[in-house]
């Protein structure tokens, strides 16, 4: 498989309800929990293109662009942008979308960073490697 056509096919999306159990003190979505969603979306992300096991190792360029409210859908996409001999990096962002519009628009957005680990958890090569930067 090609790996333009690897990175498109494991690219990774999840929707999710925002419920008034996920606000924080100003009523949109806790910070915290838009990461764990985010990160996850990573691992899986991850380990379908990779089909390694893969821990994340950082996360960098957190940016919280825009509110997320009670009542709208969340849409959390993970795309590999580059790959390196020990390391894979994932863009995350985070769209939402109004319950009952058409309106839609970026909230948040991150770059995570995971390397493949073997079975003492030890860092080793990913198997698919070619750099690319998108």
């Amino acid at each position: 498989m090609e790996i333009e056509e690897r990175i498109n096919k494991t690219e990774t999306r999840q929707f999710k309800v925002i419920f008034p159990n996920t606000l924080n003190a100003h009523d949109t979505l806790f910070g915290g929990t838009a990461m764990q969603w985010m990160d996850e979306v990573a691992y899986i992300t991850a380990t379908r293109f990779t089909r390694m096991k893969m821990v994340t190792i950082s996360t960098d360029k957190m940016q919280f662009k825009n509110a997320i409210k009670s009542g709208t859908i969340a849409e959390i996409i993970g795309k590999v942008i580059n790959i390196g001999n020990l390391k894979l990096e994932i863009k995350v962002e985070i769209w939402v979308e109004e319950m009952f519009s058409d309106i839609r628009f970026k909230a948040v957005n991150a770059i995570f960073t995971f390397a493949a680990i073997d079975s003492n958890h030890k860092p080793i090569k990913i198997e698919h490697v070619e750099n690319i930067n998108n």
